[in-house]
């Protein structure tokens, strides 16, 4: 039977597969350079702290048996005490019942939008936004409502207000310390749940270093009086592949998010947290730090490159921090076509399009600059800009 004849509900209708993982399907020949995915570069993980932490979780029967049994939908109780002092050493007083380790932090925005959103559902979010938050919320069928728009009020005012206030993916946008606090005021007047996603929160490489969205809620009245849902994730420090993540916030919300998390998979893989405790309480520090020098260097060999060899048009905004540089196209080049062109040439990236709800941006892409070595940069930089300057003029040619 092909889909068209099953019987599906509205929700799975709806869904569309992500731009970003059908390209990374492509993006694998060694001779492709990816600005695609926003992916950690696998020569920085701590192979040798990794085989440390296996062998150390079965060392012996007692422990290897725990980490091969069920365990608590909640997670794992000292990687959830490291979460927590991780948390309160950002300025949110959490302890581990504020605490739902989660498979990744995108499971942790599929149970948010389970546990808020009804069809029609208004979501607040900015233009362009995570992708992976626009699918996640999307199989619930809300409304999306741009941050820039003038907000509905009483009923239909939205439930959610999703943020990246760090280095946002797609854009590398930050909010100032200023928009944090209104962004909080702006959630309270409309009695809506602000969901921080803070998956980039720790490479910073340039400016102050602001406190979280959930630090200044909790400030005001505490953590359990807080409307703010903290999304944390250590794929982007320490490994993507083990799936571990966690949302902290007040504990009225998090029992919640473990009911619908138990309907969903029952627990995180319990030995993927014990293995991630170990390396976090070892060498979560240093590990950022590694990976904020080699991402750092990255990005300003990006950021270089553009400045040599962008044709006239280009605009973009150098990141404090995070994986990803927006390229604005001028506005007569459509980024997805461009894109076609660019992979026969060995050179991939994310035409904007996709992070915009009501899909447009087509003269945007997202360029990430983690996986690639700055002379892979250079000349993947090159290329690309040579192809958009000779697409700007035959545009022109043909307008002419």
């Amino acid at each position: 039977m092909t889909p068209q004849e099953f019987r599906l509900s509205s929700r799975a209708q709806a869904i569309k597969a992500s731009e970003i993982r059908e390209l990374l399907k492509l993006v694998g020949k060694p001779t492709m350079i990816s600005f695609a995915g926003g992916i950690p570069d696998p020569a920085l993980f701590n192979v040798g702290l990794f085989q440390e932490a296996w062998r150390q979780v079965f060392a012996g029967p007692s422990i290897a048996r725990e980490a091969l049994q069920y365990s608590t939908t909640e997670g794992y109780l000292p990687l959830r005490q490291w979460i927590a002092d991780h948390m309160a050493g950002r300025g949110v007083p959490a302890v581990p019942d504020n605490i739902l380790v989660t498979s990744g932090s995108q499971q942790a925005l599929d149970l948010i939008g389970k546990l808020l959103l009804d069809p029609g559902s208004g979501v607040a979010l900015a233009r362009p936004t995570y992708l992976g938050a626009l699918q996640s919320f999307s199989a619930y069928q809300p409304k999306f409502v741009g941050l820039d728009a003038p907000q509905p009020t009483g009923p239909d005012a939205p439930r959610l207000v999703y943020l990246v206030p760090d280095f946002a993916n797609p854009d590398g946008a930050t909010l100032s310390r200023a928009a944090r606090h209104n962004a909080l005021d702006r959630a309270r007047a409309l009695n809506a749940v602000i969901v921080e996603d803070g998956a980039y929160s720790a490479l910073r490489y340039d400016g102050e270093d602001l406190p979280p969205i959930a630090a200044l809620d909790a400030a005001v009245a505490g953590i359990e009086a807080s409307r703010t849902l903290y999304c944390g994730s250590f794929s982007k420090t320490l490994s993507p592949g083990l799936r571990v993540g966690w949302v902290c916030g007040p504990t009225a919300l998090i029992r919640k998010l473990t009911l619908l998390k138990q309907g969903a998979d029952l627990h995180t893989a319990t030995t993927n947290q014990m293995v991630i405790h170990r390396v976090a309480s070892e060498g979560y520090e240093a590990q950022v730090a590694r990976a904020r020098s080699v991402y750092r260097a990255r990005r300003d060999a990006m950021l270089s490159a553009l400045e040599r060899h962008a044709p006239s048009g280009l605009r973009w905004k150098k990141p404090d921090g995070g994986m990803f540089i927006w390229l604005e196209l001028p506005e007569h080049l459509d980024a997805g076509a461009l894109l076609q062109q660019a992979l026969r040439q060995d050179i991939a990236f994310v035409p904007g399009a996709a992070f915009h709800a009501d899909g447009s941006g087509r003269n945007t892409m997202r360029l990430s600059f983690s996986l690639s070595d700055e002379a892979q940069i250079e000349v993947g930089i090159f290329k690309l800009c040579s192809l958009i300057g000779q697409q700007a003029m035959a545009k022109a040619v043909n307008v002419s």
